[in-house]
């Protein structure tokens, strides 16, 4: 997967001055310091230019050296050179000896020459040196040169170990050392070397560079620039510089959508997140501000390119109002904000009024049932990554090496769903004296019943049914209605009128008016709030009875006795 990448190295912005464009892709790690050469002899001289760079990559967490080193440089030494073979400064601080070979040397003069790596005069060339192995060039090269993957190589997981090298004459022999391999070989020639040629040995190659800030368990140097340094110190913090790259990933983008909610209602709030990719190594959290309390939702993982819903289950308020719901969201590539206007309603506020024996509506028509919204299964994903195992043999030397795991989180996408079903029975109120099977007169009272259930393989993304809401064709199933109260709760659930204040006997009933013309009397129950990830669950229903007559058919006025 195709990275792109940020440099902190403020140096890197200059323009570049050779004669291939470069681009910064690293971070460069790097100071460096130096002085005058000293007057040296015949057999014990090194020439200005003639020197290289071993670089190394290792890999950031554990600082593990995963390829063999490799050295860079503008000159062509001989072959039969004396060195050391390729052993990085990591590998000598763990315990490897010095091991001089003569002859098989090796080394890799690239296309796009390197700046001065040991200085002479004093002043450092760093600059030039960090744009230089920042640069999108060299480390491409550095990566086809090693065999690694360039996306891999600049993906964050690995840093480069930069180590500056001298080519030159001691006691009449040609030899090729780091600066850590110039303390070691000093330390085995009893201080000879440093006797011989101290301004490059033990000043000019171990200043070349060392960090700025502490990296792969080496301290940033706060010793001095100018003068010859001991072995000691240069094998613990000299003679290295350190390239490093940080992932830049896409920042996270949330979008949602305003929501309406009853009150006192167990409700889910969703959001959409994408953008780059959020895994176990780089995941994303999501914040709910609501209410004065925050609701925090983790481990949300998806692949590059895909998104992934964020939820949180909570419960309104007892109270309608209006209400903003902050939601922040971090993730590997930064933080987004959004906001969530949310309206929490009272459908309590507006039962229908008592109807009266003298009312009239002389010009009532009956309305059609509205349709209102309808939704009975729902279907919602989540991604589950899993780790691909990809083992790669990295060879430290003839006979030696490890394996390494260079895989990648792959994902699967689980998918999870949720069914809504709900029936009605409208019925004649118990209490009516004249009622016959489904067939009334009008006046009296209607009873309901309404059930309604929810199934869903992932119970804990879904709310039971909370809320029914009846509509009367004589309000035209529209300026009033009656709020039914829930009498079975669970996931199925059961819901009937709530008792109405003007029966006599306090029944769960509904008057019709005495006025509603012969015919069918029916009424239209929403039956809400089974809540998902993806929105609300809900159901329109419908029941009726027949209208034959009205209560005054049912009064009998009863002759005077003589």
């Amino acid at each position: 997967m195709k990275k792109r990448l940020t440099t902190i190295c403020i140096s890197l912005i200059i323009v570049c001055c050779y004669s291939v464009s470069v681009f910064a892709v690293g971070d460069g790690n790097i100071d460096g310091g130096g002085g005058e050469m000293g007057n040296g002899t015949s057999n014990n001289i090194w020439s200005v230019g003639m020197d290289g760079v071993r670089v190394t990559v290792v890999r950031a967490s554990d600082h593990a050296v995963v390829t063999t080193p490799i050295d860079l440089t503008n000159k062509k030494p001989s072959s039969e050179i004396y060195h050391f073979g390729k052993i990085s400064k990591l590998q000598y601080n763990n315990g490897r000896g010095l091991s001089p070979v003569q002859g098989g040397y090796s080394f890799k003069n690239p296309a796009q020459a390197m700046p001065r790596i040991v200085s002479t005069s004093g002043r450092s060339n760093i600059d030039a040196i960090k744009k230089y192995f920042c640069s999108e060039y060299i480390i491409k090269r550095i990566a086809e040169i090693t065999g690694m993957n360039y996306d891999v190589l600049i993906g964050g997981e690995y840093k480069l170990l930069l180590e500056p090298i001298a080519y030159y004459k001691f006691e009449g022999v040609m030899i090729a050392t780091t600066a850590t391999e110039a303390a070691m070989y000093d330390e085995k020639v009893s201080g000879l070397l440093r006797k011989r040629m101290v301004s490059l040995s033990h000043k000019n190659l171990p200043l070349a560079m060392f960090l700025e800030v502490s990296d792969l368990g080496y301290p940033a140097w706060k010793g001095s620039t100018t003068k010859a340094a001991s072995n000691a110190d240069i094998k613990s913090s000299l003679g290295l510089g350190v390239v490093r790259f940080t992932e830049q990933t896409e920042p996270p983008v949330v979008s949602t959508d305003d929501y309406e909610y009853r009150v006192n209602t167990e409700v889910i709030t969703s959001v959409m997140i994408s953008g780059g990719q959020s895994d176990p190594d780089n995941p994303t959290r999501v914040s709910f501000h609501i209410n004065g309390k925050t609701y925090n939702v983790g481990n949300i993982y998806y692949p590059e390119g895909d998104s992934q819903l964020a939820w949180v289950k909570w419960t309104t308020p007892d109270t309608e109002q209006n209400m903003n719901i902050d939601v922040t969201v971090k993730g590997p590539g930064g933080t987004d904000k959004t906001t969530i206007h949310c309206k929490i309603v009272d459908l309590n506020k507006n039962p229908s009024p008592n109807p009266v024996a003298d009312d009239r509506n002389d010009d009532f028509s009956l309305s059609p049932i509205p349709q209102r919204a309808e939704k009975t299964r729902a279907e919602w994903t989540v991604w589950d990554p899993w780790w691909h195992e990809y083992w790669v043999w990295h060879s430290t030397g003839e006979n030696s090496g490890y394996w390494c795991d260079h895989g990648w989180w792959e994902f699967n996408l689980n998918k999870y769903y949720a069914v809504f079903s709900a029936d009605m029975k409208l019925l004649c109120d118990g209490k009516n004296p004249t009622a016959n099977g489904r067939t009334m007169k009008s006046g009296y009272g209607v009873n309901q019943q309404v059930f309604a259930s929810v199934s869903s393989n992932q119970f804990s993304a879904v709310t039971n049914p909370q809320n029914a809401v009846s509509y009367f064709p004589e309000f035209h199933y529209n300026t009033y209605w009656r709020l039914l109260e829930q009498v079975q709760n669970g996931s199925n659930s059961r819901f009937e009128f709530q008792k109405n204040k003007y029966s006599t006997y306090k029944n769960r009933t509904h008057f019709t008016p005495i006025w509603i013309p012969n015919g069918k009397y029916e009424v239209n129950t929403w039956v809400i709030d089974s809540w998902t990830p993806v929105g609300m669950m809900s159901k329109n229903l419908n029941d009726s009875l027949l209208i034959h007559g009205s209560l005054w058919d049912d009064w009998h006025v009863a002759p005077l006795k003589p």
